[in-house]
């Protein structure tokens, strides 16, 4: 029987954790804005259209952010179609995602709803077919008080104090040439530098993100990093990466092991910032902003097939996943990273919210239902709060093509020391054996058993989808303490998801 054991030590610390990490992204793409967070005449529908059975699991979830307009859509984007009366704004042909664009839902629609949903917003600007003008009128809007143009503009569009939007990407995956606008690195790097340098002139508070690769297995990954921080690093908080992961037709063990892949792509952006530091003789340190991420189970020719099936449509239907336990493991160790790399990684979106690669999903004019993915989220927005420990895992392992000696636990300590608290979440790659595990408490004495949360199912390929209820999670029974030797055991199912809440003293 494969045993396990986590020794954590409270003087051992690796990072305190941003709230941000727990955000989302909203994209004006298929259902994930219209019939998604946004459908007038829904019985849900509250006075400004937003869906409030949305927002309430919107709240349950724990999003604490969310990154809007895009995504693909914002690099065909002109952030003007969508202000003002609504019955003179223009339809366009949005491009990415081949449909058409009522601009129905803009800006100040989307900072109702974000105040509603009680989320820090992080906007995109678009950096593929427009540029500095567009992003510099774009913080006036948002964020001069009055006086000028576009913040008068505002005003006349009911809006009398100015949002003060924080948190701005330039651009969205601009190495990637899917990507309208694509952009070499060096194309990239010096219109990021001007952009950024003119948004920072506009408002001195703002933070901004400078893009980074779209994927690890990029051809141009790590250089795109290393050429284009040449320009933005002395004018940028923030490097994104995005990720997505497929792969469930290559096997459980493979599957969930690439997980390991998103550490080392990871470590290796961090490698790469601090170069680029180094060589430049800074003092500023650059963190990551890891803004669009998530499991992907649908080929993209599934979706580039459904996209130009039904072209030229409102909102179509597309590309809406459904996801299975299995898929739910490999989700809450893409998330459990962000917290073994909470010194670095301070932003993190979910893609996306609602419909597409979501954990809600909707059906127009009826119920809203949640995917396994949601309980991970829920759980770790929750209680994954304070300083990520640096603990050490004693566990068997196993390889798996190109991936050697992974850990069949993947584990991740965490300690809210307002709370005298800590949240062990853990994942049990195994297919077939329970693994007992124990922790061990250094200097926290003796530890009491709070909370055993499991999501797990006999069926990996289990969804929620004709079910709702069929993948949720439960709280079991069966922590056990041990005061003198301050250590706590329990038993880890195989495939499961599990959190493990533990009081101490202080």
């Amino acid at each position: 029987m494969k045993k396990a054991s986590m020794i954590i030590n409270r003087n051992f610390t690796k990072g305190q954790i941003d709230p941000r990490i727990y955000s989302s992204f909203v994209e004006h793409m298929g259902r994930v804005v219209y019939s998604g967070i946004y459908e007038p005449g829904h019985p849900a529908a509250d006075e400004d259209g937003f869906r409030a059975d949305v927002l309430d699991k919107v709240k349950e979830m724990g999003v604490t952010g969310v990154r809007y307009p895009g995504g693909n859509f914002v690099s065909c984007y002109d952030w003007r179609d969508g202000v003002g009366p609504a019955e003179k704004r223009p339809r366009r042909l949005e491009i990415a995602w081949r449909s058409i664009e009522t601009n129905q839902f803009g800006i100040n629609e989307f900072m109702k709803w974000a105040k509603k949903a009680g989320v820090e917003p992080v906007f995109a600007v678009n950096l593929g077919t427009r540029g500095i003008e567009n992003a510099v009128s774009m913080v006036e809007y948002c964020n001069i008080p009055g006086g000028t143009l576009y913040s008068d503009l505002r005003k006349e569009h009911g809006v009398e104090k100015p949002y003060g939007i924080k948190t701005w990407c330039l651009g969205n995956e601009m190495d990637g040439d899917w990507q309208v606008g694509h952009k070499t690195a060096q194309e990239y790097g010096r219109i990021a530098q001007e952009t950024a340098k003119a948004m920072k002139l506009v408002d001195t508070d703002i933070q901004l993100v400078s893009c980074g690769s779209s994927k690890s297995s990029m051809s141009t990954y790590p250089e795109w990093e290393a050429q284009t921080l040449e320009y933005t690093y002395p004018y940028v908080d923030y490097i994104s990466l995005h990720q997505y992961y497929d792969g469930q037709d290559r096997g459980t063990p493979y599957f969930l092991a690439q997980a390991l892949d998103m550490e080392n792509y990871i470590r290796t952006v961090i490698g790469t910032c601090d170069y680029v530091k180094a060589k430049k003789r800074s003092d500023k340190e650059l963190f990551i902003s890891f803004d669009e991420w998530g499991v992907w189970s649908m080929a993209d020719k599934e979706v580039a097939a459904q996209v130009d099936e039904k072209p030229w449509q409102i909102a179509p239907k597309i590309s809406e996943q459904i996801y299975s336990l299995e898929d739910s493991l490999l989700f809450a160790s893409m998330m459990m990273n962000f917290l073994k790399y909470s010194d670095r990684i301070k932003i993190a979106c979910q893609s996306l919210l609602t419909n597409i690669s979501a954990a809600i999903m909707t059906k127009q004019g009826g119920e809203v239902w949640v995917q396994p993915i949601f309980y991970p989220f829920s759980y770790m927005s929750r209680y994954g709060r304070g300083q990520t420990l640096q603990s050490v895992l004693d566990c068997p392992t196993y390889d798996a093509e190109e991936f050697k000696q992974v850990p069949y636990l993947d584990s991740v300590a965490v300690y809210n020391q307002d709370q005298s608290e800590i949240a062990v979440f853990l994942v049990n790659r195994s297919e077939d054996e329970t693994i007992p595990f124990c922790i061990r408490l250094e200097d926290f004495g003796a530890g009491t058993p709070v909370q055993h949360i499991e999501l797990t199912s006999e069926d990996k390929k289990a969804t929620n989808q004709y079910r709702h209820d069929t993948v949720v999670p439960r709280e079991l029974q069966d922590l056990i303490a041990d005061p003198v030797n301050h250590t706590v055991t329990c038993e880890l199912k195989p495939l499961s998801w599990n959190m493990i809440r533990i009081a101490v003293e202080e």
